[in-house]
């Protein structure tokens, strides 16, 4: 079975297009889980988004999806978009993210 440092090590190349920094250093990762179904292992992947009215959800979600499978050992993966806790950048986003914003 994978581990989420490796899932979330192939999420870094997903990024928020308006924001250009990665979903993983904005937080908006909330969890990943796997599950092991009928011998294969399937990953739930807690993800939510800057705002709820994000023009490009489906495809951040696409791209958060594919960058999930590409994972060794990750046989199939499900995103949930979630939207608690809501998205705090100072809770949720790395220091380098919060300077990339400005807001540090």
């Amino acid at each position: 079975m994978s581990d989420k440092q490796a899932v979330l090590d192939n999420l870094q190349i997903v990024e928020d297009p308006e924001l250009e920094i990665s979903v993983v250093e904005l937080g908006l990762v909330y969890d990943v889980r796997f599950e092991l179904r009928d011998g294969e292992t399937h990953a739930e992947i807690d993800l939510t988004l800057t705002s709820p009215g994000c023009p490009v959800a489906p495809e951040i979600m696409a791209a958060v999806h594919r960058a999930a499978l590409s994972t060794d050992g990750v046989d199939s993966v499900h995103v949930n978009l979630v939207w608690t806790p809501r998205w705090d950048p100072r809770k949720h986003a790395t220091e380098d993210a919060l300077m990339d914003m400005g807001l540090f």
